[in-house]
C-alpha cells in the first residue's frame, strides 16, 4: 500500500516536473540552497518583510471589496468597513498597522545590512534591488495614505504633492499630473487608488522576486562577513559552513514569525493607533478643504526625511533645496557599496571609528524622526540677539545639526572606513 502511494506521488511529481520545474526550484531555493549556519536574530527581518507584504496584499483585497474610491464616499466606506462589515475593523487595523510594521521590519533589515556589510561585493545588486523596494514601498505608503480621505490624509497629500512643484521646469506640470486636477480632488483619489492597489504592488512583487533571485545566486551574507562558498567539501562541493535552508531555517523562521504575530496581534487589539503614530486622530475626521489642521505631519516612517526637508532653508523663495536634500537622504543608501572602503564587512571586525559613526547616524535618524512629528516651534525660539541663529526655532536648529550628521555618515564614509582599525577576519564562520 505504501509503495503504491509512493509511486502515485512520484508519478504526480514527475507529471508536474515534466511541465514545470517544481522539484528543481525547491532544491535550488530551499532544500539545496546552503545558507551560513551562524544566522542570528537580525536575519529574521527579511522573512518578516515578506510575510508582512503578503499580509498587506491579503488585507488590501478584502478592504477593496467594500471601499469606494470617490471623494463623496471614501470616508463613509471606511467607516462602513469599521462598523458594519463583520471583522472589518480588524482587517482595517491589520492593514494600517501592517503598513507601520512593514517599515519597522524593513528599517531593521536595512540596519542589519549596515552592521554586517550586506551591501558589499558581491552583493551590490541585491542591495540596489533592496533600495528600489524601499523607494517603491514609500510610494505605496504615500498613495495609500490619501485613501481614507480623512483630514490628515487630505492635507498630508496636499503638502507632499505641492512639494513636487518646487522641482525646476517640470515641477508644476508633474504635480498637476499627479493630482489629475489643480487641487486634491476626486480625480486624485482615483489616481492614487489605481497606483496603490494595482500598479505599485505588481512592481513591489517583481522587485522582491529579483531581490531573492539575486540573493540565491551569490549566497547569503552572515554575521562574520565570511564567504562560505570559499570553503567547500572537496567530495560533495557543499560549503563546510553551510546548512540547507529547508528545513533548518524554515523552522527557525517560523518561530520568528509566530513571535512577530503575537506582537502584531497585541497592537491590533490594544493599541491600533499607537498613540497617534500609526493612525492620527485627525484621520477619523472627514477631509475638509476649508479647515487646515493645526499641525500637518506625515506618518512616522516618513518623518526623518520630512525633518530634513524642513531643516533646509529655502533659497530665493524656492523649496527645491529642501526637496532635493530630502530625496538625496533616501537615495544615499544606494551608494553604500562604493562608499565603504573598509577591508572587512562585519561590524564584529571593524574598529571604533565606524561604530561611532554608525551610532551617530542611528541617533540622528531617530531624532529627526521625532522632530518630524512635532511642530518646529515646539521648543520655542532662540533669542533674537544671538548671532547666526537668532530668532530661529530651537527644533529647527537641532534638526539642521542632525541633518549634517546624517549626511556626514555617507559623505565621510570613504575616509573613516579606510582609516578605521580592523581585526583579523577568521577563515570560517564563528558563533
Amino acid at each position: 500500500m505504501a509503495e503504491k502511494q509512493m509511486n502515485e506521488t512520484k508519478g504526480l511529481m514527475g507529471w508536474i516536473d515534466a511541465r514545470f520545474p517544481l522539484t528543481s526550484t525547491i532544491k535550488q531555493h530551499m532544500t539545496e540552497y546552503y545558507a551560513p549556519k551562524n544566522f542570528n536574530f537580525w536575519y529574521y527581518f527579511g522573512i518578516l518583510a515578506t510575510v508582512v507584504f503578503a499580509l498587506q496584499i491579503l488585507t488590501g483585497i478584502f478592504l477593496t471589496m467594500h471601499y469606494k474610491p470617490s471623494a463623496a464616499d471614501a470616508f463613509a466606506s471606511v467607516e462602513y468597513i469599521m462598523r458594519d462589515v463583520w471583522g472589518g475593523n480588524y482587517i482595517r487595523y491589520m492593514h494600517s498597522t501592517g503598513a507601520s510594521m512593514f517599515f519597522i521590519v524593513v528599517y531593521l533589515h536595512m540596519f542589519r545590512g549596515l552592521i554586517y556589510g550586506s551591501y558589499r561585493n558581491p552583493r551590490e545588486l541585491i542591495w540596489l534591488f533592496g533600495v528600489a523596494i524601499f523607494l517603491c514601498l514609500m510610494g505605496e505608503a504615500f498613495f495609500g495614505y490619501l485613501l481614507p480621505w480623512g483630514q490628515m490624509s487630505y492635507w498630508g497629500a496636499q503638502v507632499i504633492v505641492n512639494l513636487f512643484s518646487a522641482i525646476p521646469f517640470i515641477g508644476p506640470d508633474f504635480s498637476e499630473w499627479l493630482r489629475g486636477d489643480y487641487l486634491i480632488s476626486d480625480a486624485t483619489l482615483n489616481r492614487f487608488f489605481a497606483f496603490h492597489v494595482i500598479a505599485l504592488p505588481f512592481v513591489l512583487a517583481g522587485l522582491v522576486a529579483v531581490h531573492l533571485i539575486a540573493l540565491h545566486e551569490v549566497g547569503s551574507n552572515n554575521p562574520d562577513g565570511v564567504e562560505i562558498k570559499k570553503k567547500k567539501d572537496p567530495k560533495t562541493g557543499i560549503p563546510l559552513d553551510g546548512i540547507p535552508f529547508h528545513p533548518y531555517y524554515t523552522v527557525k523562521d517560523t518561530v520568528g514569525v509566530v513571535a512577530f504575530f503575537i506582537v502584531f496581534a497585541a497592537i491590533i487589539f490594544y493599541a491600533p493607533d499607537m498613540g497617534g503614530y500609526f493612525l492620527e486622530a485627525n484621520n477619523f475626521v472627514p477631509a475638509n478643504p476649508l479647515v487646515t489642521p493645526a499641525h500637518i505631519a506625515p506618518v512616522w516612517y516618513f518623518t526623518p526625511y520630512y525633518s530634513i526637508l524642513r531643516a533646509v532653508p529655502p533659497i530665493l523663495n524656492s523649496q527645491f533645496p529642501g526637496v532635493a536634500m530630502m530625496g538625496l537622504s533616501v537615495m544615499a543608501f544606494a551608494f553604500l557599496p562604493w562608499l565603504d572602503k573598509s577591508p572587512v564587512a562585519s561590524i564584529r571586525y571593524r574598529g571604533g571609528l565606524y561604530k561611532k559613526w554608525l551610532a551617530a547616524f542611528v541617533v540622528s535618524f531617530v531624532v529627526l524622526g521625532y522632530l518630524g512629528t512635532v511642530p518646529s516651534n515646539i521648543w520655542g525660539q532662540f533669542s533674537a540677539g544671538m548671532p547666526i541663529i537668532g530668532g530661529a526655532d530651537r527644533a529647527t536648529v537641532v534638526a539642521r545639526i542632525f541633518t549634517v550628521v546624517y549626511f556626514a555618515f555617507f559623505i565621510l564614509m570613504p575616509w573613516y572606513t579606510a582609516k578605521d582599525k580592523t581585526k583579523p577576519v577568521p577563515e570560517r564562520v564563528t558563533y
